[in-house]
């Protein structure tokens, strides 16, 4: 039995190649694909490849156009995989700035870079919560919802992510490179090996005795979504542009994925305390749902409005806000139907098993550290 081919490629680019997202859209490179895979990130370090891997890899700031062009002078990619971003952890002027500089001015500088060298693909890492006003249930929502920006939008950080998704989309056979073909993947929720977020936080709760307590009836459906899904789907996205580009005719709007975006998700949308004490069972708790004490919204709002003055007073970001308690009491999921029919997607790995990788990631990281 012969092995099964693996789709080419070529020569592609991971921009923010060594962060969470990144580092997995190569390692799934890799294993999956025949090509050949450069990384640009600002740091190199972490979560780096085997020399014998044949990874090129550049340190290089995306903001920093000139350098970015020499490099891609240099890589001559035909496929670029955008998912260089900062994490979303912070709400003040100095990661407002952060958020601007990087999603909007990088992006920028990383379509500019990609039609002055000849790319043909440009696959960006949008975000899910650019259709959400944070505070507004999202049941099923599909790429027909519409994108919040300006003063709708509450969350700086999803303005900017979608002012960048923006600019990838115009970009889509724009006349300054009517051959580069363009899409955006908005992933929900992303957890896996590297999560510094949402898993770590939530382990932390377990290391503290907290698991317990519940704000809201955990009646809230929300998409969490195994990283190594949120690369697949990248990768079909740059496949389906690449045979785009090697057709003569122009895909029927039903069917076409340059110039769109599409929504990546695990399918399996599970209500929000459910899937915490999933991942404390997970981390070792051994808490059953009889013993959770269970406060109401308005007094988790409290709880968090309190919270947020008294670290403001020491200084210090507030670990628990009012956002966090809105968030676990959101109803929030979305319809991967456009994604299945035009890029063929399928989750990989599910949920339960993306849960299962992503604490014993995080438990073994505590070890490393002790």
């Amino acid at each position: 039995m012969t092995a099964e081919k693996k789709p080419e490629l070529g020569s592609v680019m991971v921009i923010g190649g060594c962060g969470f997202l990144g580092h997995h859209v190569v390692r799934v490179l890799l294993r999956d694909y025949s090509c050949r895979v450069s990384v640009i990130d600002l740091r190199c370090t972490r979560n780096r490849r085997p020399d014998s891997d044949g990874v090129a890899y550049h340190e290089a700031d995306i903001t920093d156009a000139a350098k970015l062009q020499t490099i891609f002078v240099q890589a001559r990619p035909q496929v670029v995989i955008h998912t260089a971003s900062p994490a979303a952890q912070s709400n003040d002027k100095v990661s407002h700035a952060l958020f601007k500089k990087v999603n909007v001015d990088g992006t920028a500088a990383v379509i500019e870079a990609c039609q002055k060298t000849g790319v043909k693909a440009l696959v960006y890492t949008s975000s899910a919560s650019v259709i959400s006003d944070n505070k507004s249930d999202l049941i099923n929502a599909d790429e027909r919802w519409p994108v919040i920006r300006g003063v709708l939008q509450t969350e700086y950080y999803s303005e900017t992510k979608a002012e960048a998704e923006e600019l990838v989309l115009a970009a889509n056979r724009a006349s300054a490179s009517p051959t580069l073909l363009t899409c955006a993947i908005r992933p929900s929720g992303i957890i896996g090996e590297g999560d510094t977020m949402a898993i770590y936080h939530m382990v932390n709760i377990h290391r503290q005795g907290r698991t317990n307590v519940q704000i809201g009836s955990n009646d809230n459906l929300f998409d969490f979504t195994y990283v190594e899904n949120v690369a697949h789907g990248h990768l079909l996205a740059a496949v389906a542009l690449l045979a785009t580009a090697k057709s003569s005719t122009v895909p029927l709007d039903t069917e076409r994925v340059d110039g769109e975006a599409f929504f990546i998700t695990n399918g399996s949308p599970v209500y929000f305390w459910d899937f915490c004490r999933a991942v404390w069972r997970a981390a070792g708790s051994e808490a059953g749902t009889d013993v959770v004490w269970t406060l109401p919204r308005d007094v988790g709002m409290l709880l968090g409005a309190l919270s947020e003055v008294f670290f403001k007073i020491i200084g210090k970001p507030p670990t628990f806000n009012r956002q966090r308690i809105v968030f676990s009491c959101m109803t929030r999921y979305y319809d991967i139907s456009k994604a299945k029919r035009r890029l063929g997607y399928r989750p990989l790995v599910s949920l339960a098993e993306g849960v299962r990788r992503s604490v014993k990631w995080t438990l073994e990281q505590e070890q490393e550290k002790k």
